[in-house]
Order: structure tokens, then sequence, then C-alpha cells
């Protein structure tokens, strides 16, 4: 068998590539047992993958990694591997570009999917050397990974971890390290007491709640102090009770009299005068409920960043100053719809007049804060009206620019905008479906809802129809007969069955993504002309086309979807359209010889 000799990073990805067969008669999923050498015999144990033999298809999975230079921080790691570094980070309690000292174990989240008969995450690596290869090459790495069995389910078993064995471990250790037992480990790869396990070889470890961070030190037993006297004397003993009665009523009495001095101090001193805080004007009553108006106190919540940020109470604003701000609704300030344009103290928004209970969206809005998620600043309610008052979008609607002239007279999306809104809008996406509590699904996602602030960056709006992602161990899945939506957008589980999952969105945002690339093509005032990269669009369209996938379990979960386009717009950058100008005309020039 020939070494490896690709680069040490290679190599350690592909120690983790799928290897086992299995029968379909076993009820769990047998251990390798070193098999994976025997690189050029098709034997019956031949370790092609982990048998779909999961109650779902797909599952939340999790995988083992072990950080080397320069894959050393949650941030490098995720895009080796493409999963989410915010995940990650979170997962193992570790900022996003920490430094993760050399040979650490870090635990990786993995949307598990059945690809053909086996179980599956696919990585891709893109080779940054030539070794008898092109250089640019996207490898896809296909990283074992499985789902629990009826079985595993029924005992309480949520999720499955791919442990890479190391030298030194053993059944015992690893199903101590991840705290459950040894029974349940060998159980899931059918280990006897007897069996032998192998380096560089995964395990499965079955999980009955997400993993923590994995404490990679060892620590020593604490050395025992030098005894003066092996046996103590009746009287040494007596001594030394006496000493630590002593002690405790020492402290309890000092302990009292603190706390005596600190009353006294506080009670005694004189107060600073405070500010009053003036008193909020509530709106004037009106027929429908007013659940939403109860204090609105402050609330936290994760953003892409990993840094929890407070939100504010949202304003609770007089319908004199709605009125004034929108030149009492002025056909002139009309956006669109029942949308207006208002100015307040200065500061643009938009005022959107609504009617009915719209607690969901309040209650859902006061409670996020994401940079391409439109923000909610207050709101107001008269005559059985609720006007909403949100942060002003000023180039209008993903839609105003692909489909109609608004905005085609004068300019139009180059590429590098529509990933950049592509981006946005599944960093939102990813936002809302992975680190909100309670997680949400959108539901209504499309261009017309999809807004664009001054530098054209996409903030996701509208959020009438979101509702929370309950159920949340059973994969989110909920059922309704109240099917509402705009056909096109609507995924074909939902139409015809009221299938709600998180996969609803990510459909939509595959239409989403098929308009940005089927749109208008671009033009550019400095040169005339404009070219999309052939290969970027291509990547795009073909997540796009994955996204739409009828079964919803084919389509990639949102963290997926986001790392791939992480990828795109990264690329997007250093394109430089001239270069597709060139090879277009060396192209041309070849095929002419």
């Amino acid at each position: 068998m020939k070494r490896c000799n690709n680069p040490y990073y290679i190599c350690s990805i592909l120690l983790l590539v799928i290897l086992l067969k299995q029968h379909p008669s076993k009820a769990q999923q047998p251990y390798v047992n070193n098999e994976q050498l025997n690189c050029y015999q098709d034997l019956n144990n031949i370790t092609d993958g982990f048998l779909c033999n999961g109650i779902s298809p797909s599952c939340q999975s999790y995988l083992t990694f072990r950080s080397n230079p320069p894959y050393d921080s949650a941030a490098t790691i995720g895009l080796l591997l493409g999963s989410d570094p915010t995940l990650i980070s979170e997962t193992n309690n570790i900022t996003k570009f920490q430094h993760i000292p050399t040979d650490t174990m870090i635990i990786i989240p993995v949307n598990c999917s059945c690809s053909g008969q086996y179980y599956q995450y696919n990585s891709s690596y893109e080779l940054q050397t030539n070794r008898n290869l092109t250089v640019g090459l996207n490898l896809t790495v296909p990283l074992r990974c499985a789902c629990p069995t009826r079985k595993q389910t029924a005992s309480g078993i949520k999720y499955l971890l791919s442990y890479m064995i190391t030298w030194g471990n053993d059944v015992p250790t690893i199903a101590e390290k991840f705290g459950t037992d040894e029974k349940t480990v060998r159980d899931a790869n059918e280990l006897t007491t007897d069996s032998i396990i192998f380096p560089f070889t995964p395990l499965l470890v079955p999980l009955k709640n997400k993993p923590g961070q994995i404490n990679n030190t060892v620590v020593q037993a604490p050395t025992s102090p030098p005894q003066l006297s092996t046996v103590p004397t009746s009287s040494s003993s007596s001594s030394k009770k006496k000493w630590v009665f002593v002690g405790v009523g020492i402290g309890a009495g000092l302990l009292l009299l603190l706390s005596a001095f600190l009353l006294w101090f506080f009670c005694a001193s004189p107060k600073k005068k405070t500010q009053p805080v003036p008193p909020i004007t509530r709106p004037s009553p009106s027929p429908q409920p007013h659940s939403y108006l109860q204090s609105i106190d402050n609330s936290w919540s994760v953003s892409t960043e990993g840094v929890r940020h407070v939100i504010e109470s949202l304003t609770v604003y007089k319908f004199d100053d709605i009125e004034k701000a929108t030149g009492f609704f002025n056909e002139a300030n009309k956006i669109q719809g029942s949308v207006y344009r208002g100015s307040f103290k200065g500061d643009d928004a938009a005022v959107k007049v609504m009617k009915g209970d719209v607690s969901n969206e309040i209650n859902l809005l006061k409670r996020i804060n994401h940079t391409n998620i439109i923000r909610l600043s207050g709101f107001c309610v008269h005559a059985g009206n609720t006007y909403l008052v949100y942060e002003y979008a000023e180039n209008g609607s993903v839609t105003d620019w692909l489909h109609s002239s608004k905005y085609q007279t004068s300019s139009t999306l180059a590429w590098k905008q529509r990933v950049q809104i592509a981006y946005d809008v599944a960093d939102a996406l990813n936002y809302l479906h992975n680190y909100t509590n309670p997680p949400y699904i959108h539901k209504n996602l499309k261009t017309s809802n999809i807004l664009l602030d001054g530098n054209l960056r996409g903030k996701v709006s509208n959020f009438g129809l979101a509702r929370t992602l309950e159920n949340e161990d059973g994969g989110g899945f909920q059922l309704t007969r109240h099917v509402v939506g705009t056909h096109g957008y609507m995924a074909p589980e939902y139409i015809e069955n009221g299938v709600i999952t998180p996969k609803l969105d990510v459909f939509a945002f595959g239409v989403v993504m098929l308009e940005l690339l089927s749109g208008r093509e671009a033009i550019g005032t400095d040169k005339g002309w404009h070219e999309y990269p052939l290969d970027l669009a291509f990547s795009m369209a073909q997540l796009a086309k994955n996204c739409v996938a009828h079964d919803l379990n084919s389509r990639p979960a949102m963290p997926e979807v986001f790392m791939t386009l992480s990828k795109i717009f990264s690329s997007s950058l250093d394109w430089d359209p001239s270069d597709e100008l060139q090879r277009s005309s060396s192209l041309s020039h070849t095929y002419a010889r």
C-alpha cells in the first residue's frame, strides 16, 4: 500500500472518510476493526460507510477533530470541514478566533444525511499544491456519521458522535469522556468486552444530550500531604475538633458583626437624588387584544459573531407623532402598499399600518438582534390599527431591483452585490434557525421581503407568518391545515400536506438564489459591460438546485447553505471581471485557430 503523500491536514481529513459496509440485518453499526487499511481487496466487510438504518434519513450529528496548524481555531476548522464556525465555538465554549492548542480534540456539529445507502457528511477541500492533480481542484470528502436507530431512540439516544480513536484509548475511557456508559458504546459498535479497538479508526458514541466542551487535560491525582502521625491519639483528635469549633465560632461572630455594619451603613447613609423617569404615554384604548402592550423587558440573544447584545425596550409611539412623521400619511411618502416613509427627529423610518393582532411579529422582533434582519424600533395602537415603526431601507426590496424599472433605469445589481445579498439572507436565516431562543421559521421568504439598505446589504423583513420551531428534538416537524404564502416560494411538502420544517425556508431561499442568478444581466458604468464568473455562478446554481429539491430531506440545512455561500462570497471578492473577458477572448482565439 502506498504512503499518503498529501499534506498532513489532508491526511487528517481522509482518516475520517466513510469506511464501513454494514449488513442490513444488523440493528446497530459494526466497528470497522482496522479493515480500512485493506485498500485493494473488495471483501464483504470493506469499509464503505454506515448503512442508513436509522429511523430518519437525516439528523444532527457530531464529529471529532484534533487541531493542527493552520486549522487551530473554530473559524479555520469550520472553513476546512464546511461546518458553521459559530456552532463549533458555542459547542466547545470557545470564541470563533481563539487559538486552540495543537492536538486538542474539538467537537464538530454537522448535518448527517443518507447519500445512497450510506450516511455521510460531505466536506470539501481545495487542493493547494500540485501532487499529480490539478491545483484548485475541489475534492469532496465524505465524512463518517450516523443517525440513531429505532432501538437507540427507544432507549433515549438522540445523537451519535463519531469519535476518532487515538493511542491509549479504550472503550471505558471514551464512554466516560462523553458521559455515557461502556455497554451503550459497545452495543452501538457491536463490540464485546474482548474486542480490540485501533487508533485512527472511528467509534460511534451514543448521546442522550448534546455534547459539551471536552476536558482535554489530564488531571493528576493530588499528592497526599505528609502525616505526622499515622494513627492519631484520642487526645490529639479531640484537640483538633475543639479548635475547629472555636474557629467556626469566631468566624460566625465576625460575619454577624460585618453584616450589622453593612446594614447600618446602607440604611443610615444619605441617598443620592435620582432623576425622575418620565412616564411612557400609552396609546389610546382599542377593542383588539393588548397582550403585547405589557412591559417589554430587555432580552438577550446570540449574534453571528457569538457576542451577546442587549435589546432595548421598544418605543411606544403616540399616534400624533406617527401622523406628523408621515406627513399625515401623505401619498408622496407611501413606499408600497400600507408602508410609509416617516421622519422621527431627523431619522428616517418605515411605518407599516396593520389591522388585527400583530403580537407575533412584535414579540419576535423585540427579542432578536441581527444586522441582516430589519429592526423594529417601536409601535403604536390606535383606533383598531397597529402602526409598526421599522428601520428604513433606502434601496427598497430585491424585487424592485430584479423585476421593476424603478432601479433598472439607472443601474442594476452586479455579481458581487447579488452574492452579498444571498450571503446576508443566508446569515439571517441561519441565525433564526439556530441561534434564537426559541428558534424561528420565517415561512414567508421572497424577494419582496428582502430589503436593501444604503450599502445594498440584504435585510429580511415581514415576520407576520413566522412561527417558533417547536418539537426541536423531533426535527422541528409541524403540521398545519392553514397553508398560506406566495406560490413559487412554497415548498411542495407544505402545499400538499401542510408540513412545516426549517427546510421550508431553505426551499424559498433556493428560489431567491435562482432569481438572483437569472435576473437581468448587470451593466457596469465603468466599462459598459459585466459578466458572471462562470464557476462561481455554477456553484451558486448548484446550491440553489439543492435547496429546491422536492424531497425536504435532500435539502441542505441552513448552516451548510451559509457555509457554502461564505466560500462563494469570499471567492467573489477576489474575482476580477477582466479575467472573465480575457478567458473568453482566449477561448475565442483558440477556437478560431
